[in-house]
């Protein structure tokens, strides 16, 4: 049997990740910060910003922050997998995280939290609604409350290095979804959204998102080191198949046409 071994180094992982992020960020700066200055009067300018601007869908940040919250999903999913056959060890908070992670990365393509706002400002009102202006947030917040109740146990049952990663990567993704989000809905009723300080606010907002999956993925490789002892991914073939293959006549017909 031949054995293929694949080693994952999750501090490269994560310093790679965390590179494409900046580089994300910068582009988005660069080319939003460019276009702003010039009074909007570049085509070319304003094709980068549809391309690179943060704010905007469907562009090359959406695709890496989904690419992100996809990654962090799989892994949950592997360890959902891993945790199947042990007692104790609360498949049941894994399987969901990994469901939840699954619906942020399709979220991300299709921003069904947006579609929100106009809903929750019909019930909240139209006008005055200063750090709820992205009213999607009162509905994000309450759910946030609520999933740090259901996930405390949860948490605290994680090994220390892990439950301390797992809070700063929280700490970073949900201060910028939702924190920095509250400051830019302030911000955005009064002063609008053309304007280099809405843009750098929500430049702040995403890059604390991607940091913050950035760490998620990186503390659950360390967990899956740690609880699972390393995991090896073997790649196995036989000996006796190469060798059948090997000495197998490339072109049987004119083997036996030799044997008439």
């Amino acid at each position: 049997m031949l054995n293929t071994k694949i080693s994952i180094n999750r501090h490269s992982i994560a310093g790679s990740l965390s590179m494409m992020t900046l580089i994300v960020i910068v582009l988005n700066t660069v080319f939003v910060s460019a276009d702003y200055f010039t009074g909007h009067t570049s085509v070319f300018l304003h094709k980068l910003v549809k391309l690179f601007y943060v704010e905007l869908e469907m562009n090359v940040p959406t695709f890496f922050n989904m690419l992100l919250l996809l990654c962090a999903a799989l892994l949950l999913a592997f360890i959902s997998v891993l945790t199947t056959r042990q007692t104790g060890s609360r498949k049941i908070e894994w399987m969901i995280l990994t469901a939840g992670f699954f619906w942020m990365a399709f979220d991300e393509i299709i921003a069904i939290h947006d579609r929100l706002v106009e809903p929750m400002r019909a019930v909240l009102g139209e006008e005055n609604l200063g750090i709820f202006y992205f009213a999607w947030v009162v509905p994000a917040i309450i759910l946030v409350l609520f999933l740090a109740v259901f996930f405390f146990k949860f948490w605290l049952n994680l090994p220390s290095k892990t439950r301390f990663a797992f809070l700063i990567a929280a700490g970073l993704y949900l201060g910028g979804a939702i924190g920095v989000e509250l400051i830019d809905g302030g911000y955005a009723e009064i002063h609008g959204t053309d304007n280099p300080i809405y843009i750098y606010l929500t430049t702040i907002e995403e890059s604390l998102e991607m940091f913050g999956v950035v760490c998620f993925i990186w503390a659950l490789l360390g967990y899956i080191a740690d609880a699972f002892n390393g995991v090896e991914v073997q790649f196995t073939v036989s000996c006796e198949s190469e060798q059948r293959q090997e000495y197998a006549p490339r072109h049987p017909q004119r083997e036996w046409a030799k044997n008439l």
